[in-house]
């Protein structure tokens, strides 16, 4: 019982100052996280970082952030277009949408067009990180990676707010929209 107790107390010692002395808890080490680069259709640089279940896109603080997870040719993507262009007109500043295309071979034009088409008045990203952001969204909101789309996923300051499958009334994520910014 004594040789037990001389050697626990060294041992919790040394356990101590070999974890004691990190900057960061093993809980936030524990912690997934990761970066992605989006790149709208006329340029611009986003980034997103993932840290646990929360996404935090740069240009996002104190704002609502919608990812929309579509591809060109789905019929119920093609109709929420408009709705997002209102409800991006509506908020202006307190809102961002980020299209997020989940296609490989869609250009730039074809987006802009698309945009133009179906009354589409946000930002679309056009980026090979694209389907990692997706599937990492689709993850740690638990759809699987068979999601269906159009797939809409709303963050305040990062934090998860709400999320939408195929096609969902414009009504229904206004309210949502204005309980996340407060009003």
């Amino acid at each position: 019982m004594r040789l037990a107790v001389l050697l626990f107390v060294p041992l919790v010692t040394i356990s101590f100052f070999l974890t004691g002395c990190g900057e960061k808890s093993s809980e936030e080490s524990m912690v997934s996280t990761a970066n992605f680069n989006l790149l709208d259709t006329e340029g611009k640089s986003y980034n997103v970082e993932k840290r646990g279940t929360n996404f935090t896109l740069d240009a996002g603080e104190d704002k609502v952030v919608l990812f929309d997870i579509f591809a060109t040719w789905c019929p119920p993507c093609r109709a929420e277009v408009k709705h997002l262009g209102n409800l991006q007109k509506k908020y202006g500043d307190n809102l961002i949408i980020m299209g997020i295309t989940i296609e490989d071979d869609v250009s730039n034009d074809e987006l802009e067009k698309f945009k133009q088409k179906y009354g589409g008045e946000y930002r679309i990203s056009n980026k090979a990180q694209n389907q990692d952001l997706s599937r990492a969204i689709a993850s740690t909101i638990g759809v699987g990676q068979q999601f269906p789309i159009p797939l809409m996923v709303m963050y305040k300051n990062g934090q998860y707010v709400t999320h939408y499958e195929g096609a969902t009334p414009e009504e229904m994520i206004d309210s949502d929209i204005a309980q996340a910014l407060g009003k």
